[in-house]
C-alpha cells in the first residue's frame, strides 16, 4: 500500500484519483501505523509552508516522515512537498523537514521571460523538465517533456541533489532527491500520462524494494 500523507494540505484526493486509475493500492491517511506499514510514502500538497509544518508538527507526522526517510523508506514528495522536505522556507520564513539540505525562496517580483517582459507569479501552466541525472522515476520518459506547475516558491537544494531544471524567469530545480527520496515542484497527478508514469515507476521502486 503507498501511504499518502494526510496533514490537511490540499489535493490529497487527485493524487489518490491517480492511484486508483493506475490500480496502485493506497490510502490517505494520518495514521503513523499505517504510514510505516506502507511499502512508500507520498507526500503532497498545496497550500503555505508554515501552517502545513504546523500541521505536521501537531500530529507528529514530522517526526514519523524522518524516521522512515531515515530508514530507506520510499517518499515522492509534490509541490509544497517538494519545498517543505528542505531545510528552510522563505514563505513564512518556515524552519522545515531537513530531509534535504537547501532553501526554497520565493519568485522574484523583477523576473523577466526571454521576451524580456515580467514574468506572472504564481508560475502556472504547463513548463518543460530537462534532467541533470538520471532517475528511476523518470524511467521511460523523454527528456523535455511538459509537466504541469502551480507555485510561488521553488526548491533551492545543494547542487549534488538537483536531478532536473525547469526555466521561468531563472533556472530552478523541478526534480530534486537522493537514494529513494525524491520530490517534484510539478504535479504529476495532474501532468498526463508522463505524470502519470512517474507515479507508477515510484510504486514499481517501491515493490522492488
Amino acid at each position: 500500500m503507498i501511504a499518502i500523507v494526510d496533514y490537511l494540505a490540499g489535493n490529497l484526493t487527485s493524487v489518490k484519483r491517480s492511484l486508483d486509475f493506475l490500480g496502485i493500492e493506497n490510502e490517505i491517511t494520518d495514521d503513523p501505523k499505517k504510514i510505516k506499514q506502507s511499502i512508500g510514502i507520498i507526500f503532497p500538497g498545496v497550500g503555505a509552508a508554515g501552517s502545513a509544518m504546523k500541521n505536521l508538527k501537531s500530529k507528529g507526522l514530522d517526526e514519523i516522515l524522518k524516521e522512515q526517510v531515515a530508514m530507506g523508506k520510499p517518499l515522492l514528495g509534490i509541490c509544497l512537498g517538494c519545498q517543505i522536505i528542505l531545510e528552510y522556507s522563505e514563505e513564512n520564513s518556515t524552519d522545515c523537514l531537513g530531509l534535504i539540505p537547501g532553501t526554497c525562496n520565493r519568485f522574484s517580483e523583477s523576473l523577466k521571460d526571454e521576451m524580456g517582459n515580467f514574468i506572472n507569479i504564481p508560475h502556472m501552466g504547463w513548463n518543460q523538465v530537462y534532467l541533470k541525472k538520471e532517475t528511476p522515476i523518470f524511467e521511460g520518459i523523454e527528456d523535455g517533456m511538459d509537466f504541469y506547475f502551480v507555485h510561488s516558491y521553488y526548491p533551492s537544494p545543494e547542487l549534488e541533489y538537483v536531478l532536473g531544471t525547469t526555466k521561468y524567469g531563472v533556472e530552478f530545480c523541478s526534480v530534486l532527491g537522493k537514494d529513494a527520496l525524491w520530490a517534484v515542484q510539478f504535479h504529476p497527478e495532474k501532468s498526463g500520462r508522463f505524470g502519470l508514469k512517474i507515479l507508477e515507476n515510484f510504486y514499481n521502486f517501491c515493490k522492488k524494494n
